[in-house]
């Protein structure tokens, strides 16, 4: 996911009306189509949490001091169920000053916190190298040098040995197990890396629970980096490149278990339609375009509006290859779907095609005129912008630039919020098990089999490279760069852009969306921007800004 430091007041949710749940599916990082209309169809200084205790029904909802948390516990309560990424074949917070010490969140089913307990650890090692040598180690003060002169023991004789290693010690800790590899790679300690990859090995799996199938992808991460291959990431992950058509499938699945990216064109969609809602002239700059499905939802409510559609809709697509790629062409196919959507629902449709990266984009290419009011919308695209941190050029600040200068009535930007733009490798790389540990559970929580070898290829595709990306690779070739909505407000503002304050119809229509998902879905407002949360942990921030 990818900022001002004034704040409008919070839109008030209270007394909000959910209807009753619909389909029990729904759901998102980052941009994915569907084939029909139905289908188609820390900020700074403040902190977000999901607290259990804090759900309330809606028809009852208290006012609370800076944020509203809407929870969905059940049926009977009258409030929605609801179960990335980043589906587009796309730091952590304790080394980003703008994100709040009390905004640590876990994701309390799994049972540990990554946090590296030192001491537990300490005695998890020595109860291993106790079995490998029979004999109680001396207590060191690294997390490794008790552990590495067993494992060496255990690879340097037999197969069976390692097997009986991990039969052995049953409540060795996957997440600590990797933060240690995490640690030994970060420290070029190759040895012990190895040692600990080998251990890993045993204990991740595709198709497993959660953590050992976020494992499966950290560990060929931690190995790309081992082995200086983030060049090569993608094949890394031992995987063929899925065809257009079947990443298409891939992104649908993942799109129809989980809300991220449905929550991202819902809700962009509902404050663009209220913005515009008197506009006979509209302009959108849509900055990750994918299938244009998006579009096919506001067009269709352009259609209905009280005063009828405005005399003329233009859309400007921004494309990248990974979008070309999953659409199996050009921008051409994106244009005649919308234009024969738009044709359909009696809106006058003009379509602009601007087939390159945001990086690239140049107000030469955007075809702003006169007269109409633009709205852009940024979906989960920022964060691969790079910044002063990678690049002079500042792609990411010089974006926000451009767009100002083209006056919109509205920008809509949502993103993850996670931290993984500047941090180093280590804490970075307990981010992101933070925060794609939570992901995997919400995923797991639409109880598709584990062994569904459609689901396991739409994890690796669609979300398993970005975390590799994130793991292995560094500077220009690490293109995953989340920021938190703190750091965001601060570049919006650098950018001279103001919050808009979203109203109240705009989180009513998450919340009907959110009616169709796992209970563990949470929705709170802060600052005047949504947060889309799993539990205890914020996943993703919709805000607007003019």
């Amino acid at each position: 996911m990818q900022t001002s430091q004034e704040h409008h007041s919070s839109a008030s949710f209270q007394g909000l009306y959910r209807q009753p749940l619909q389909d029990p599916y729904c759901l998102s990082h980052f941009q994915i189509l569907e084939n029909n209309v139905s289908a188609d169809m820390g900020n700074q200084g403040t902190s977000v949490s999901f607290e259990p205790e804090q759900y309330f029904t809606l028809e009852s909802s208290p006012a609370t001091d800076g944020y509203i948390v809407c929870d969905s516990p059940s049926i009977s309560s009258g409030l929605s169920n609801r179960s990335p990424f980043s589906p587009q074949v796309s730091q952590s917070y304790m080394s980003d000053p703008h994100r709040s010490p009390e905004n640590n969140y876990g994701s309390p089913a799994s049972g540990s916190s990554v946090a590296d307990n030192g001491n537990e650890m300490r005695h998890k090692l020595r109860e291993i190298e106790t079995v490998l040598l029979g004999s109680e180690p001396d207590i060191g003060d690294s997390c490794y040098n008790s552990l590495v002169s067993g494992i060496h023991h255990v690879t340097s004789t037999s197969r069976w040995d390692l097997d009986q290693l991990v039969e052995m010690i049953p409540r060795l800790d996957l997440r600590e197990v990797l933060i240690c590899c995490a640690e030994a790679v970060s420290n070029n300690d190759v040895s012990t890396a190895v040692a600990l990859m080998k251990v890993l090995e045993k204990k991740v799996s595709v198709s497993g629970d959660p953590i050992q199938r976020l494992g499966a992808y950290m560990l060929e991460g931690l190995r790309a980096r081992l082995e200086r291959s983030g060049s090569v990431i993608y094949k890394s992950l031992k995987c063929e490149e899925p065809t257009s058509s079947e990443l298409m499938s891939y992104m649908s699945i993942l799109y129809g278990i989980c809300p991220y990216w449905k929550f991202a064109y819902v809700s962009a969609n509902a404050v663009i339609g209220e913005v515009m809602a008197n506009e006979r002239r509209i302009h959108i700059i849509d900055f990750q375009i994918a299938q244009g499905s998006q579009w096919m939802l506001l067009i269709k409510a352009l259609e209905r509006r009280p005063g009828g559609p405005p005399l003329a809709l233009r859309i400007t697509g921004v494309d990248d290859s990974q979008s070309a790629h999953a659409r199996g062409g050009g921008l051409n196919i994106v244009g005649q779907k919308l234009l024969a959507f738009a044709k359909s629902c009696q809106v006058p449709l003009e379509f602009h095609a601007a087939p390159m990266s945001g990086c690239e984009v140049e107000l030469e290419n955007l075809s702003v005129r006169p007269g109409e009011a633009l709205a852009v919308n940024f979906p989960y695209v920022l964060h691969h912008m790079p910044d002063e941190s990678v690049s002079t050029q500042n792609h990411r600040d010089r974006l926000l630039r451009l767009v100002k200068s083209l006056s919109p009535k509205v920008v809509t930007l949502i993103e993850q919020e996670s931290n993984t733009n500047t941090s180093p490798f280590f804490p970075r790389f307990k981010e992101t098990m933070e925060y794609y540990t939570a992901m995997f559970e919400s995923i797991d929580a639409a109880q598709h089999p584990r062994h569904d070898k459609r689901r396991i290829r739409a994890e690796e595709n669609c979300v398993a490279r970005d975390i590799v990306n994130m793991v292995a690779c560094e500077d220009a070739e690490r293109v995953e760069r989340h920021e938190l909505l703190g750091k965001w407000r601060s570049r919006l503002s650098m950018a001279g852009f103001t919050p808009y304050p979203l109203s109240s119809s705009v989180a009513n229509t998450v919340i009907d969306l959110l009616g169709n998902y796992n209970e563990n879905y949470r929705l709170a407002e802060s600052g005047g921007a949504l947060y889309l949360g799993w539990k205890n942990r914020p996943m993703v921030t919709s805000s607007a800004w003019w």
